[in-house]
């Protein structure tokens, strides 16, 4: 960097560091009374959130957590969450958002890896805890949470219960100034092979996505989040902090609704009951609402669904809008903080057809304030952006992460160049909208030529009888890969559809100059079921072992 004069600072005046506590300033003000609803389990407002993220960080304090300490949570979206999403990372702790649907087994490694030293913990995960509590070798105490008549019995040795504990606690704290590039939160991705990845983010990073998130979502004609909506996550909050969306839906003071274990039955009446109007979630998640019975009897327009985790497909998108949904994606990773763009449309794309924006809204999307991206070849060279060629999408924001906790050399293999590697394929068109093609890992590498799982999926969902679809390469002794595709039928389909229908629709695609003959399938098996991750994403991993086995 270039010498630079800098700024001369009175001695008297306030530095002002980016906490995340900051984020709390609007919301008391502007709407105290809003209500933040748990299922239908708890009510509260927000002046009753402050005081219990007080009385939090109190009751830590009283069990000795103090600044850089790492607290660990296991529990199902909540109004509990929420105060952990606060208290922690304010007294100068980090919070440690625990993947639940993990194996126990890494769920020991990540808990020993992020030495944990409070831990609190749903009781429908104290099974989890009892097979691992002995091995867990930082951890001290164990907080239960408690909801069940009469609660749970557990051989782990809980010191308190978290509604005990809270109504016992004061409801005063002051929390400290430090430094904004303190640790906050820490979680693990899993990746193809090896141990689960840990990464971490700083107050400032936080505090610095939830505001391009605000101007994201609020400042473009087609406003996705504003202080009117009704708020409800439908991505778990141990991952990628539910996207960081609930630190901006406490920025705006907006209602918000958590659903607890995720239900669609239960995820639908709370739509209908609490007028919810915005949500993010994964393909599967909307799928699985869409497809409950309760659906047809729900009124769903006006709901407007953030779609991210992988590929919207068009077929899944074109449900929803016949629903009065209003559907559109976004993309980032666990490495991100997470959001990198979200599928925004320019003013003059509001004019087209349906059918025409969604050729967008499907998209990858339009990057976000601050976001620096390109897409580049094995060189490291900058490619055209012509929507046509090809290339790793690499990228530079505020809030990314630094590197992989204890583990320097994957990190400078994800920081290579300076640029943080995605390992995703992408386009970027001239209007400067990002297409993902496929992860570098999923590419199917077939006689010299690269066919994009990704394309296929999104083609094959567009027939009326696809419920889900997967793509995946599998060896083939003379092409090097060759494409074969696992779809679930619609039950209604079921036994009207076979194979052959289904590649015969794709060589419609062939016939139309859309896809290449190459890129058709070999197989394509029907299938009741298709493998998930343990965030509801499609695992191509799990299908690959099936398919070789």
């Amino acid at each position: 960097m270039i010498e630079t004069r800098r700024i001369t600072r009175t001695p008297s005046s306030y530095a002002y560091p980016l906490l995340i506590k900051r984020i709390l300033h609007t919301p008391i003000h502007f709407a105290p009374q809003q209500e933040i609803i748990y299922a239908d389990k708890a009510r509260l407002t927000y002046r009753d959130l402050f005081s219990r993220i007080r009385r939090l960080a109190c009751s830590l304090a009283s069990l000795g957590v103090g600044p850089g300490d790492t607290v660990a949570v296991l529990d199902w979206d909540s109004h509990r969450y929420l105060e952990s999403f606060f208290a922690i990372p304010m007294m100068g702790a980090v919070l440690h958002t625990v993947n639940i649907r993990l194996s126990p087994e890494q769920i020991l490694y990540t808990m020993n890896h992020a030495e944990d030293k409070v831990v609190l913990v749903h009781e429908d995960f104290f099974p989890i805890l009892e097979r691992i509590v002995k091995d867990l070798r930082t951890v001290e105490t164990f907080i239960a949470i408690r909801e069940s008549e009469g609660g749970v019995s557990s051989s782990v040795p809980f010191v308190r219960e978290y509604e005990e504990m809270l109504g016992e606690a004061e409801d005063h704290y002051e929390f400290p100034d430090f430094s904004e590039d303190t640790q906050a939160t820490t979680f693990y991705t899993t990746g193809t092979t090896g141990d689960p990845k840990g990464v971490s983010f700083s107050h400032r990073q936080l505090v610095l996505h939830t505001l391009a998130l605000a101007a994201t979502m609020g400042s473009f004609r087609e406003s996705k989040l504003r202080t009117g909506d009704v708020y409800m996550p439908l991505t778990p909050m141990f991952h990628v902090h539910a996207w960081g969306i609930p630190y901006l839906a406490t920025l705006l003071g907006v209602k918000q609704v958590y659903p607890g274990r995720y239900d669609p039955g239960r995820i639908l009446r709370l739509i209908q009951r609490e007028g919810v109007t915005f949500t993010h979630c994964v393909p599967t998640i909307l799928h699985m609402v869409l497809s409950h019975p309760l659906a047809d009897e729900v009124d769903l327009s006006g709901w407007k669904v953030n779609i991210g985790g992988s590929a919207l497909p068009r077929g899944l998108a074109e449900e929803a809008v016949r629903r009065g949904i209003e559907v559109f994606a976004g993309y980032g990773m666990s490495e991100t903080c997470p959001v990198l763009t979200v599928a925004n449309l320019k003013p003059h794309m509001l004019d087209w057809e349906m059918d025409r924006q969604l050729d967008y809204r499907i998209k990858t999307g339009f990057p976000v304030p601050l976001v620096d991206l390109r897409i580049v070849d094995e060189e490291g060279r900058e490619l055209p952006r012509d929507g046509k060629t090809q290339g790793e999408l690499v990228v530079r924001a505020p809030w990314l992460t630094q590197g992989y906790v204890k583990d320097p050399q994957r990190s400078e293999e994800l920081w290579c160049g300076g640029w943080l590697h995605t390992g995703d394929i992408a386009t970027i068109d001239e209007e400067g909208y990002v297409q993902i093609t496929d992860r570098l890992k999923d590419v199917i590498k077939s006689g010299g030529e690269w066919i994009s799982s990704l394309e296929l999926e999104n083609l094959l969902s567009r027939h009326e009888a696809v419920s889900e679809v997967a793509v995946v390469g599998v060896p083939d002794s003379k092409w090097g890969e060759r494409p074969w595709a696992l779809v679930v039928l619609r039950p209604e389909h079921s036994r009207e559809v076979s194979e052959e229908d289904l590649k015969s629709f794709l060589m419609g695609f062939v016939e139309k100059g859309i896809l290449s003959k190459w890129a058709v399938p070999d197989t394509i098996r029907l299938v009741g079921e298709i493998p998930k991750t343990s965030v509801g994403k499609i695992d191509k991993k799990a299908i690959r072992r099936s398919l070789q086995g």
